[in-house]
């Protein structure tokens, strides 16, 4: 190992003497940027973005890029003629073996090779004219912060000889400038009216530091007020700042006049002519539902009208008007606010029915006061097909790949709904060999409230109600227990706020069944094993050889069931042998719950909050809880029970439980590059009653790609337990994980990560081992630990990932648990789909 890591620090080593090898004489690499605030070295992340240059990307301190572009060579040939020439031997070889057409084409690799280096990050050569525009660009940032005696200049220290250079930004910001008298003038009594009338809070404020941005924020308030109100046409030019500078006053303080125009100004026929400002007011709505720009200037044949709704279609109007309606909040007579305008955009695009949606406004007549609003819709096809596949790992599955297709029908039942068929099919290399899974679903997307009694009317259309109503089905072949699942899902969906969604589980059922519970244990060896060990302690202590082995022939399951239940009477082998009377109990209690049926009918409430403004930001936080419950209402109708007490419904086990999940995520942008850094901290628990137990599905699991990636699914816990089951499940899961990622080259993306969690029983069970329970805080000593690094492959619809975890902390083991397994050979190789959180 230590020679392997020499080599690879004289390959690091040379190469970085080599730097600055296609460096031009007379110019110099970029390699640091200094920026000294008021004499005092700073980092200055808020000045980064202002920085036109900067060193070369770096990993793990290295140029790594530029290394592979000094790899290439400017001054080699770029066409197969100029690469004969140079390569004559070579190029003759090839063509008299083969032929010309080979010669070429090997030519065309060592190009094409010596251009794919050279595309990498090449030197970032110090450019004057760069940092003179740096200079200005810093100036301009702290006179925007009201720093008007501000000074910036620089120096470029270059070492000649290593073709390097430094380049040094100096800045003396000097004493802000701070707000004195502000005077608001609004020469417009339309405008004087509606902005007294609104008791707006002005940002400006006398004693404040200027700042560039307080203004700019005043004016767009100033802006939406306005737009908000009626005054469709205004725009912030319509608003002036005069700052008054004067040279005489030693506080550094100004005086400012924020000033509203009275009129209008616009251009006509090339002349400008100024117009009062007139509170606007909608006076006709037309909804053209399958606009499309080929059909520009062809006539409408279909129209319908719908409360002062004009639909109007090329062909016909496929979509109800009463349904479509909802959508739209400016109507006729409506004074025309920006927000009603953006809230009807919003709508429509939520419907996910149209391509576009483009909403104009035009002078309904002479009177420039009324407009007519037109909004212009591109259906997407009717029909449209999906398909998805991944690849899967777990620890009972040793490998495995499904596939998705679906069919979408838009626009249903003519109000805007998505009905969707999908079928599903996977297979699996499981532990007792190969397995199969095929499935199907339906569901009926609905945008707004289908519910009784009027209850719709509780949430306001302009929260984007929703209700789906879902249907699904799947039964699986030598996986697990051949399990057939039937759900059936009632759930309604609506946007509080731009940031905030609430989620209601009216009826989540779900009905699980098993058909091969005799091959339990085949599918989970271990329980055998562990079952056998006992059988051969309960011989030797009865001096009896009818036991052990037990029987792996068909009758496994009720031969190994009989000896549990001769074993729970023996009252003096549980005495002798306590560990090896519970470790049975045990088996029986876990072949109880995961070979029982269940029902599932669950009722649940999320909510979610996600300060997220678009796809590409990465300064946010994500929050959510889910609250639910089970078999509550079916518990109370039925007074029925099994033969292991549990209850029933129309002869099914019933899973009553309550169930609460919280999970947290924030991100932070690294500096002014794509660099972000993560965090993830996940807390759940469930707790049953009426002698319910925990169905396997609704469980806790650790380990995978998405969770603890130092060790597979399922593999971990419960708490300091390491049973070797092909499954480990709990009732109260906690999981943190920290992750920085950042560029490396091009679509290449890597990431260093900390992931920290475990699951415990908190049933009360007395069949649960000691160290598999929470007992107290103590318990948490037991959290695991992996850490590792991965890559990942950006292709903007999706992200390919490839993560490799170390198992850091093992709670399981006796001694010293610190990176005792820290190697590759006890590594997990995790390969997913889009980021784990």
């Amino acid at each position: 190992m230590k020679k392997y890591t020499t080599y690879f620090l004289l390959i690091v080593f040379f190469a970085s003497c080599n730097s600055t090898k296609h460096v031009a004489d007379g110019d110099f690499m970029l390699t640091k940027n200094i920026i000294l605030l008021d004499s005092v070295k700073t980092s200055g992340r808020d000045l980064q973005k202002y920085i036109l240059q900067k060193r070369n990307s770096r990993l793990l301190g290295l140029p790594l890029g530029l290394y592979i572009h000094n790899l290439g060579n400017h001054d080699k040939p770029k066409t197969p003629k100029e690469w004969a020439k140079e390569n004559p031997n070579s190029y003759k070889f090839v063509k008299n073996i083969f032929s010309e057409k080979q010669s070429i084409a090997y030519a065309n690799s060592f190009i094409n090779l010596n251009k794919w280096l050279l595309n990498y990050e090449s030197p970032q050569i110090v450019s004057k004219l760069k940092v003179k525009k740096t200079r200005d660009n810093l100036w301009a940032y702290y006179k925007n912060q009201g720093y008007f005696k501000s000074s910036v200049s620089t120096e470029i220290e270059r070492d000649s000889i290593n073709k390097k250079a430094i380049v040094k930004y100096i800045i003396n910001k000097g004493k802000p400038t701070t707000l004195d008298t502000i005077n608001i003038k609004i020469e417009s009594p339309v405008l004087d009216s509606i902005y007294k009338n609104s008791n707006l809070k002005t940002l400006l404020k006398k004693g404040n530091q200027y700042k560039d941005q307080t203004f700019r924020n005043e004016a767009s308030n100033v802006v939406k007020l306005f737009r908000n109100n009626g005054i469709y046409n205004f725009t912030e030019s319509a608003l002036g700042f005069y700052i008054y500078l004067d040279s005489t006053r030693t506080d550094n303080k100004v005086n400012v006049d924020f000033i509203m125009s009275a009129n209008k100004l616009e251009e006509k026929d090339g002349k400008y002519n100024e117009k009062p400002y007139k509170v606007h007011t909608i006076k006709e709505v037309n909804v053209y539902t399958d606009y499309s720009f080929t059909k520009i200037g062809e006539p409408y044949r279909d129209t319908l009208r719908y409360k002062g709704i004009n639909f109007l279609a090329h062909d016909k109007v496929k979509y109800n008007p009463k349904y479509l309606s909802q959508s739209i909040f400016l109507i006729k007579d409506d004074v025309y606010k920006d927000t009603l305008r953006n809230l009807t955009r919003t709508h429509l695009k939520s419907l996910q029915n149209f391509k576009t949606t483009n909403i104009n406004f035009s002078s309904f007549s002479d009177d420039e006061s009324e407009l007519k609003m037109d909004i212009r819709l591109a259906p997407i096809e009717k029909y449209t097909i999906g398909f998805e596949t991944e690849l899967t790992h777990s620890n009972i599955r040793n490998i495995g790949t499904s596939a998705k297709f679906s069919i979408t029908n838009r626009n249903t039942f003519k109000g805007a709904e998505l009905l969707k068929l999908s079928m599903l099919g996977s297979w699996f290399n499981s532990n007792n060999g190969p397995g199969w899974e095929i499935g199907t679903d339906v569901s009926i997307e609905v945008p707004r409230f289908v519910a009784p009694f009027g209850l719709g009317k509780l949430v306001p259309k302009r929260m984007s109600p929703r209700t789906l109503f879902s249907a699904g089905f799947s039964f699986q072949k030598n996986i697990g227990l051949d399990r057939q699942t039937f759900t059936f899902l009632t759930d309604y969906k609506w946007q509080y706020n731009p940031k905030k969604t609430i989620q209601l589980e009216v009826l989540n059922v779900q009905y699980i069944k098993n058909l091969n519970v005799n091959s339990y244990f085949n599918i989970y060896s271990s329980e055998f094993e562990t079952l056998n060990n006992v059988a051969q302690v309960y011989d030797n202590v009865n001096n009896t050889n009818t036991n052990f082995p037990l029987a792996r022939d068909n009758t496994q399951v009720a031969s190994s069931l009989n000896f549990i239940r001769r074993v729970a009477g023996d009252t003096g082998f549980r005495n002798s042998n306590p560990d090896e009377f519970n470790t049975s109990l045990n088996i029986l209690n876990r072949f109880n719950i995961i070979t029982s049926d269940f029902l599932i009918p669950v009722i649940a409430y999320s909510y979610t909050y996600n300060n997220q403004s678009n796809f590409e930001d990465n300064d946010f936080s994500f929050f959510k809880i889910r609250v639910s419950n089970s078999g509550n209402i079916l518990g109370l109708l039925s007074k029925k029970t099994n033969a292991n007490n549990k209850k029933t419904f129309i002869g099914i086990p019933l899973a009553q439980y309550f169930k609460t999940d919280i999970e947290y995520k924030k991100f932070w942008s690294i500096g002014t590059t794509n660099s972000v850094f993560g965090f993830r901290t996940f807390l759940g628990a469930i707790v049953t009653y009426d002698n319910s137990d925990v169905p396997f599905v609704k469980s806790y699991f650790a380990g995978g790609s998405n969770d603890i990636r130092a060790w597979q699914t399922y593999e971990l816990g419960p708490g300091r337990r390491n049973s070797g089951l092909e499954f480990n499940t709990g009732s109260f899961k906690f999981l943190t994980s920290a992750e920085y990622r950042f560029d490396v080259i091009s679509r290449l993306k890597g990431a260093l990560f900390i992931d920290a969690g475990n699951i415990w029983d908190i049933s009360g069970s007395s069949f649960v081992e000691n160290d598999a329970k929470l007992n107290s805080l103590s318990s948490l000593q037991n959290i695991a630990v992996g850490s590792g690094f991965g890559a990942r492959l950006d292709f903007n619809f999706l992200i390919v990932r490839f993560d490799v975890g170390f198992k850091t902390y093992e709670p399981y083991l006796d001694g010293n648990k610190w990176f005792k397994n820290y190697n590759f050979t006890n590594a997990v190789y995790n390969i997913g789909i889009n980021y784990p959180f």
